[in-house]
């Protein structure tokens, strides 16, 4: 039986904060056709309480996503004839990452030589943490053994079939406590923080392991997983460890999922639904810290 470690803690905003006091986050993502992903995303981290967000997207597709929220920024990239981020777009991504306190790269990216090329930079290079997800992790597992040693934390949040792509395991029948067990190993060779994703998804550096509980199956739905990549950037931006913000991303996530189930049913839960039930989920994790400390509701 694997453990569920103390949820990490947020700490409470002073009277005279600014946007500045909880971070400046930069998504890279998006793709003609896969606007709605770093949209979510971008919603996400929004709802998840960092400072400051900007969505960094093929200008081909820049109007659609700047459209679904005016709260965060949007930055155009060149794009290729198939409206991904092409080649001509590192030197702009590297440019708005320079004041990013975290990084998150993956949501709608889509599939591209070139894209293989800019994640593989992004991961080797940034010096703030990064947060990877769908598109992302295909392009580092397209690398192998050939991916580089990281600047900074790294945090990847896998389902069971990107995870198989990463580790190089192509058998599907592997039971999950063995998964699980090789993702731990495989945190501790690489330095990463993985998020397994999951009925029961684990978080682990390679040294602690945790098990999520709360979250439904209402939430396999197109959309989960970037909602997920936005939550755990804003937590990092607001000064959590990558672990930390894993960890309580995934709870935050599946609360959220939780709270959106108990009003709107499994069935008919879309990934925007998670968004829309971040508020309550951050509220009801208050209430019970509160309880919890003997405050009262």
């Amino acid at each position: 039986m694997l453990p569920c470690l103390p949820l990490p803690r947020l700490p409470p905003r002073k009277v005279d904060s600014h946007k500045g006091d909880f971070g400046r986050a930069l998504l890279v993502g998006g793709s003609r056709g896969m606007s709605g992903a770093i949209g979510l995303a971008g919603m996400a981290t929004l709802r998840s309480g960092a400072g400051s967000v900007t969505l960094a997207v093929p200008d081909v597709c820049l109007q659609t996503v700047a459209a679904f929220e005016p709260s965060y920024m949007t930055a155009p990239l060149a794009c290729d004839e198939g409206g991904r981020i092409g080649h001509a777009a590192e030197a702009e991504i590297f440019r708005l990452a320079a004041v990013a306190d975290c990084v998150a790269c993956g949501p709608g990216l889509s599939r591209a030589p070139q894209l293989t090329e800019l994640v593989a930079r992004m991961y080797e290079a940034l010096p703030q943490p990064l947060v990877l997800d769908a598109d992302g992790l295909n392009a580092l597992a397209a690398l192998g053994e050939a991916c580089p040693a990281a600047a900074a934390p790294r945090i990847l949040t896998p389902h069971p079939g990107e995870f198989r792509r990463l580790s190089g395991e192509p058998d599907s029948r592997v039971p999950w406590e063995d998964v699980c067990r090789r993702a731990v190993v495989l945190a501790a060779r690489r330095g990463w923080v993985l998020v397994l994703k999951g009925h029961r998804t684990l978080v682990t550096d390679g040294q602690r392991v945790t098990v999520n509980t709360s979250g439904n199956p209402g939430m396999a739905t197109g959309g989960s997983g970037d909602v997920l990549t936005g939550i755990i950037t804003a937590l990092v931006c607001q000064g959590l460890t990558p672990f930390d913000a894993a960890h309580l991303g995934v709870y935050l996530h599946g609360l959220a999922g939780d709270l959106a189930a108990d009003q709107l049913g499994q069935v008919s839960l879309i990934a925007r639904d998670l968004v829309d039930y971040l508020p309550q989920a951050f509220q009801s994790l208050r209430a019970e810290i509160h309880r919890a400390a003997g405050a009262g509701p």
